[in-house]
């Protein structure tokens, strides 16, 4: 089984900001290689979150 991690630090210059981070994360899917499976986008900070809209 492959895996890959990255982390990816963000600076906003106000205290609340919305932040789409999908190219980001597409170019870490690039940059693993891999092809399929599950990808795992965790925040690391109690007052961050991440949210998929359809």
């Amino acid at each position: 089984m492959k895996t890959y991690r990255k982390e990816l630090w963000f600076n906003i210059p106000t205290r609340r900001a919305f932040i789409n981070i999908t190219p980001e994360i597409e170019a870490c899917l690039r940059e693993s290689g891999i092809r399929e499976g599950l990808l795992l986008c965790n925040s690391m900070h109690i007052t961050m979150c991440v949210t998929q809209l359809a």
